[in-house]
């Protein structure tokens, strides 16, 4: 049986939104969202929280998340999520001797993601011959219409062929920051989610919801308020 760890990476710092990860959203910190979800999964078979912040551990605790304590140099704006998770499986190996087979990553900002959403991602990816698994969502609105502004005129990013009718051109995706799953030999190699072979996994636009400021938490919160039933 593999073992599959889910690492929730969750600091204390955030610009746009101070204290995000544990900020209330429908009566709950938002971080709990993600725990409580893959508390349910019956593919994961354990799940750690990382985070520099006190009060972060202690809610993540409360909620029945085990913590794993990161290193303030870990939790700058700036620091790598690639570094964090390489940080927990060191720390799991030196201390505990234990080592996954196959890594997952929930960003604590995805609340509206499921358990099923989790379950469904990890059996994609143990079917297919990919190197890792990234969740996708499709473009509100397609990027071949893009402009950019130049010396205060608009200019088209792509040629006069991609005006064409949004029906009329191919379906993109994004990362919608929800998901990443990838074996822990590939990632230990990669030092990364984005491989040569990515498995796309996708999501329905109302589940993508990414917490980044006050509008997405807003909209977030509108979302969990109007979608009891839906998932």
């Amino acid at each position: 049986m593999n073992q599959i760890l889910a690492i929730i990476p969750a600091r204390s710092g955030s610009k746009r939104l101070p204290k995000k990860n544990i900020k209330m959203l429908c009566g709950k910190p938002l971080l709990a969202y993600s725990i409580d979800c893959v508390k349910k999964s019956h593919q994961v078979t354990r799940f750690v929280v990382s985070t520099e912040d006190e009060e972060i551990a202690k809610i993540s605790q409360s909620y029945g998340a085990q913590v794993i304590k990161r290193p303030s140099e870990l939790a700058r704006d700036e620091s790598p999520t690639e570094d964090v998770v390489l940080n927990v499986l060191e720390q799991l190996k030196n201390n505990e001797h234990y080592s996954a087979d196959i890594l997952l990553l929930l960003q604590p900002t995805s609340p509206l993601r499921s358990t099923e959403d989790i379950d469904n991602a990890i059996k994609t990816f143990l079917t297919s011959s990919g190197d890792s698994l990234i969740s996708v969502t499709e473009y509100e609105h397609t990027p071949y219409w893009a402009f950019r502004i130049e010396n205060g005129l608009l200019k088209q990013e792509f040629n006069q062929e991609s005006m064409k009718r949004s029906q009329d051109l191919p379906r993109l995706y994004r990362p919608n920051g929800s998901i990443f799953i990838i074996r822990v030999e590939t990632f230990l190699k990669k030092r990364s989610f984005y491989t040569n072979q990515m498995i796309p996994f996708v999501m329905p636009r109302w589940r993508s919801i990414d917490i980044d400021d006050e509008f997405d938490f807003s909209l977030a919160e509108f979302l969990l308020r109007t979608s009891e039933g839906k998932n």
